[in-house]
């Protein structure tokens, strides 16, 4: 299986029931740790998440979001060094 696979059960499994995922549930879905998910939470940087009472949850419209916002373009000049930088010419 590969994991794009991974990635369409996690998806079609949780819209079977409501829309609203706690964190652990949501941390499930985007593929992440749940104390990864907390944590980015925590610093603001992570998916949109709301507060029901004292529960905390994600919608799976919002993850979606995130993921598609938050996901890699190629670059123009093609490779990186392990730095992360752009090779200069």
């Amino acid at each position: 299986m590969k994991d794009d696979d991974g990635a369409e059960f996690r998806a079609a499994h949780a819209r079977k029931g409501s829309p609203f995922l706690n964190t652990g549930q949501a941390a499930y879905y985007v593929g992440l740790a749940r104390q990864t998910l907390e944590k980015m939470r925590r610093e603001g940087r992570g998916p949109r998440f709301r507060k029901h009472g004292r529960y905390v949850r994600y919608h799976i419209a919002d993850l979606d979001a995130w993921s598609e916002a938050s996901g890699s373009q190629p670059d123009s000049g093609g490779q990186r060094s392990p730095n992360g930088q752009s090779p200069t010419p």
